[in-house]
């Protein structure tokens, strides 16, 4: 098989594992932030500096001028969520009961190809799921004018260039392609088994990824990586009892902007850290328009921005085998003023740890496992609230998370073979 049949195979198999996903949102509101095995090993510290190694290129694409030869690196993420919201007893509709565990066990895919042109460029492509949000509560419960089951799914195609400039800095940037699609279900009344009003649409938006990483020092990595807001023109139905209305509406998915460091202490021993601000605000509040431009609804979101703070280590046992862990802080763009029971995220600390086999010069395996360890977490739909409907609706939320990610890393070409290095250019 030739090098080029053998990436577009690549390419088709991440492709059709990426459609048979379903996501669930981890990353604060509706994002994924599963993209890696390594770098979910360390709570994401360094993931934009290289920490993940070729699947850090969903941060910052710069890093794949980090891997010589022609590498592939896949990983599959099985989230296991606990989402419980339990009304209160003011609650009109209390005798209803609770949602159930509304939270849906989902399995994540990304795949990660990269190939060095020569010893300044390489190119790349990843195929990942940025997006994704399932949750299904009882179909009868004390909140059901206000949700039963939601799903966003995203599906993320880029191809990136990335240039070698010196020995000391990389640059990377290409054109991202991005399948949304959202379907919302909600209870046209509050009498037990009454039917539900749908609304789906979907849409392809096109944005960019770009990104730079620095070496300043032997030993010393930093990355910079951006990923641009994508602009989608959602194109759908809302069907209600006896109606069936064709609708769109523009939903931007934000801009993200990663920063990475990576610092050897000892040869067997790294420690990283990271920062991620990602763009919510941006989502504001969507208009839903039917024919003739005539506002059907609204789509009430106006999160925040979201922060993600994280720290983690490495350690290189032997020649084989290397352990890891990291902890992360991330405040949530949700809080209690526009929180609802579709989604009822807060801010979280995540505790992770893993590891890295090579199996020999060419492949190697990664594990890694992820708690998620949610805040006290309250809605409180209430006369001012952006989703009252006239229904007041109070409750408290149990939440936590498992993550369980597998991998692989394997390097087509022969190592021993490499193309030769990038001559150095001082700095000064």
């Amino acid at each position: 098989m030739s090098r080029l049949s053998r990436s577009l195979s690549l390419a088709a198999v991440s492709l059709a594992a990426l459609v048979a996903a379903q996501g669930g949102a981890h990353a604060g509101a509706f994002g994924i932030r599963e993209q890696s095995a390594t770098a979910q090993g360390l709570s994401f510290a360094g993931a934009a500096s290289g920490s993940g190694h070729l699947s850090s290129m969903f941060w910052n694409p710069a890093v794949i001028t980090m891997m010589p030869g022609w590498n592939t690196e896949a990983s599959l993420s099985l989230i296991v969520p606990r989402v419980d919201i339990n009304p209160l007893p003011s609650v009109p509709t209390f005798a209803f009961g609770a949602s159930g565990d509304i939270g849906q066990d989902a399995i994540v895919p990304a795949s990660y190809n990269s190939y060095q042109i020569n010893d300044m460029l390489w190119v790349g492509l990843s195929t990942t799921s940025p997006y994704g949000l399932v949750t299904d509560p009882r179909d009868n419960w004390a909140g059901q004018v206000y949700s039963r089951s939601s799903k966003v799914f995203s599906l993320n195609v880029n191809p990136v260039l990335g240039i070698k400039v010196n020995d000391w800095l990389s640059v990377a940037a290409g054109p991202s392609l991005q399948y949304f699609d959202i379907r919302l279900k909600r209870a046209a009344a509050v009498t037990p088994g009454a039917p539900s009003v749908i609304l789906d649409g979907d849409d392809i938006g096109f944005g960019f990824t770009a990104g730079v990483t620095l070496t300043p020092f032997a030993g010393t990595s930093i990355g910079i990586g951006y990923r641009s807001r994508i602009d989608h023109e959602l194109e759908g139905t809302v069907t209600a009892p006896g109606s069936r209305i064709p609708i769109s509406s523009d939903l931007t998915t934000p801009d993200q902007l990663t920063i990475g460091i990576s610092q050897a202490i000892t040869p067997a021993l790294t420690v990283h850290a990271g920062f991620e601000w990602t763009n919510w605000s941006v989502l504001e509040t969507p208009l839903v328009t039917g024919p003739g431009g005539v506002v059907v609804t609204d789509l009430p979101l106006n999160y925040d921005d979201g922060y993600f703070y994280s720290l983690g280590f490495d350690y290189r046992l032997n020649n084989q085998w290397t352990l890891r862990a990291g902890v992360a802080y991330e405040e949530s763009p949700i809080d209690t003023e526009v929180r609802s029971t579709r989604l009822p995220d807060n801010d979280r600390i995540w505790a992770s740890i893993g590891a890295s086999y090579q199996w020999n010069d060419k492949l190697s395996f990664d594990v890694a496992y992820t708690h998620i360890f949610a805040k006290e977490t309250d809605i409180r739909i209430l006369p001012g609230h952006q989703d009252y409907e006239g229904l007041p609706f109070v409750a408290d939320v149990d939440s936590s998370v498992d993550i369980v990610s597998v991998g692989l890393r394997y390097r087509w070409d022969n190592p021993a073979v490499a193309i030769p290095a990038a001559p150095i250019v001082r700095k000064y």
